[in-house]
């Protein structure tokens, strides 16, 4: 006997802020009639209107959507649609709520006012020509992981309820430029964009029908991975389709194919994000890591010839220049003959495209070689191809000392780049630990120079960052240093308070200055030495680049073995030590913040070689 396929899910989601009475009539309504055609989903009622994730077979759906448009006040209302393969609900919710998307803000209502709307077709025109415009991701951080726009600009979120202090932390130049505000469905930006308004920003777009409506009307184009939906799909592609991704039963953190196949996954009970080995096990556990280090910079990966890529992002300022212009006015220290070289030999491109879809077909003008006449767009992302890239030597005896579902914690070698950039690329820290602990990325928590040894601290999720990013910024972190220096303090307590200039001057080497950020660093001598040198232990107020190697040349005390700022009051070209020279004599020795629960958190490395055992540092600085 033939089996007939069962009937596809038909998912429907849709709002309207519109002022409604009667609710608990209207409920009782919904009720019934969701009951009798077996659908399941979530319907929110609030005085100021309807929101609704409803899945069903054809039938039933269509009786809902046919008794909600028999209400003169939701004959407009319109259904985006989307099919499944099962039932994504458990159940079916019918609650009545003070707002149908928590925001707490009483002076925005959607129902009288709102933004503009920019239709989805509209959107990808202007991304397809190039348009100057901002981007704004109103969703969760979890949302957005899973996929946005290119170029988006996140708002740094854990729930809509944060997004009026997340506008504030926006750049003030953002008030005067066009925005367009997206999210899954429309209607977070419904409150959005208003309360932008009140905020003084004065061009505010909302997509649309959010990302399901582009999808439906253009496709993948301009977009990087897939939608985050609110039930047991978890994502869709651009066709609309449910994907691999799924969410921990645990943390509910979204995971996706790739982190399903690591060891951390375990279905119903763990994920990279919130796993944790038992305290028994952490020796175990920082062994593999150690292991897989090992694996990772045997060769050291930048020593090994690649094809560097370079990015070339295009600024507002460069708006129409000629593509060899814009090059030579950009990177002036490659000469205009050397740049015409690199484009008639195709080492100047346009920037893939990259994500799961086949994009757009490259238009005319994005032949290769390029036309060094070629218009360049605002906005617009070329890269640079560096062939036969070697990078130098870095050290690799990173130290694991901790982690768990908050914290990694290094002990970082010198000289060791943090960051790719300049010379550095493969050979990083963060290039390694990627590597390391793949497909999760780790968050540096702070910084340390290329040239500075000691304890590092990164975060394992974005909402941990946040929390950590915000005490750095109230200088709520309590960091210890270790330093040797030339020469032997007058007092064994002492402080700098000295400005550093915002940027790099000549040589690439920052200056004392009475125009530049504010910067003080508090200093207490452990020990003055024989050959003329002394141990301080050293905690920094303030956090500006390269503050406490340039604070003890200035008051006449240089760090030992620093490349760059030398005894005698002289400096040298900015740059790191290469491998096999003596080390820059300066440790982070320890780091005190709070972890996301407020509990405070001491995490601390090995003393070095050059702190004579004798002058070890106690807890209390």
């Amino acid at each position: 006997m033939t089996s007939i396929a069962p009937a596809p899910v038909v998912n429907i989601s849709t709002y309207k802020f519109v002022e409604l009475t009667n609710l608990e009539s209207r409920r009782e309504t919904l009720r019934r009639l969701t009951h009798e055609h077996q659908l399941r989903g979530t319907i929110l009622l609030s005085p100021e209107g309807i929101n609704l994730f409803v899945a069903g077979d054809r039938s039933g759906i269509d009786a809902l959507m046919n008794h909600l448009n028999s209400d003169p006040l939701l004959a407009d209302l319109v259904a985006k649609e989307s099919p499944s393969d099962y039932q994504p609900f458990n159940r079916m919710l019918i609650k009545i709520k003070k707002e149908i998307i928590a925001f707490g803000i009483d002076e925005v209502a959607p129902g009288r006012e709102t933004s503009p709307k920019l239709p989805a077709k509209e959107l990808k025109r202007w991304l397809d020509a190039g348009k100057r415009v901002h981007l704004l991701d109103v969703r969760n951080d979890y949302e957005i992981d899973v996929g946005t726009f290119e170029n988006a600009v996140p708002a740094n979120v854990d729930s809509f309820r944060e997004f009026p202090d997340a506008i504030r932390r926006l750049p003030e130049s953002m008030k005067g430029e066009p925005v367009v505000m997206f999210c899954t469905g429309g209607i977070r930006c419904e409150k959005a964009g208003p309360f932008m308004e009140k905020a003084g920003f004065q061009e505010i777009y909302q997509l649309d029908g959010g990302i399901l409506k582009y999808f439906e009307e253009c496709g993948g184009d301009h977009y990087d991975g897939d939608c985050f939906v609110f039930d047991q799909r978890v994502a869709v592609d651009s066709a609309l389709k449910e994907t691999g991704f799924t969410q921990c039963y645990l943390c509910q953190a979204v995971v996706s194919p790739e982190q399903q196949e690591s060891e951390e996954y375990v279905a119903g009970k763990s994920c990279p994000a919130c796993w944790q080995p038992p305290q028994e096990a952490m020796a175990q556990v920082l062994f593999r890591r150690q292991q897989r280090l090992q694996e990772v910079v045997i060769p050291l990966p930048g020593s090994v010839p690649y094809y560097n890529r370079r990015p070339l992002n295009v600024p507002a300022r460069f708006a129409d220049f000629a593509l060899i212009d814009f090059l030579c006015a950009w990177h002036p220290h490659i000469d205009r003959d050397a740049w015409l070289q690199k484009i008639a030999a195709s080492e100047v491109v346009p920037s893939p495209r990259y994500g799961r879809r086949q994009r757009r077909k490259p238009s005319s003008e994005e032949s290769l070689p390029l036309s060094p006449n070629r218009r360049v767009r605002p906005g617009e992302r070329l890269e640079h191809l560096l062939p036969g890239t070697v990078e130098p030597d870095v050290s690799t005896n990173i130290e694991f000392l901790y982690e768990d579902d908050q914290f990694v914690v290094t002990n970082k070698p010198a000289p060791l780049p943090l960051h790719p950039g300049g010379r550095y690329n493969r050979n990083t820290l963060q290039s390694f630990l990627n590597a390391v602990y793949a497909p999760q990325r780790l968050l540096p928590a702070h910084r340390l120079d290329a040239n500075t040894t000691g304890v590092l601290v990164l975060c394992r999720k974005r909402s941990v960052a946040r929390v950590v990013q915000k005490q750095f910024e109230e200088r709520t972190v309590a960091k210890t240093y270790l330093a040797r220096v030339h020469g032997h303090p007058a007092e064994d307590s002492f402080q700098c308070v000295a400005a550093i200039s915002r940027e790099a001057g000549a040589g690439g080497v920052r200056e004392i200055t009475d125009e530049g950020l504010e910067a003080r660093t508090l200093f207490q001598v452990a020990k003055r030495l024989p050959d003329g040198s002394s141990l301080i232990k050293v905690t920094p107020v303030t956090g500006r680049t390269n503050q406490i190697r340039l604070h003890l040349w200035h008051l006449g005390l240089p760090i030992v073995n620093d490349p760059v700022w030398l005894p005698d009051g002289e400096t040298a070209e900015n740059c790191t030590q290469a491998v096999g020279l003596p080390t820059l004599c300066l440790h982070a020795s320890s780091v005190i913040l709070n972890d996301t629960h407020g509990k405070s958190r001491r995490f601390s490395a090995p003393t070095p070689d050059w702190w004579e055992s004798d002058a070890r540092p106690s807890d209390e600085i």
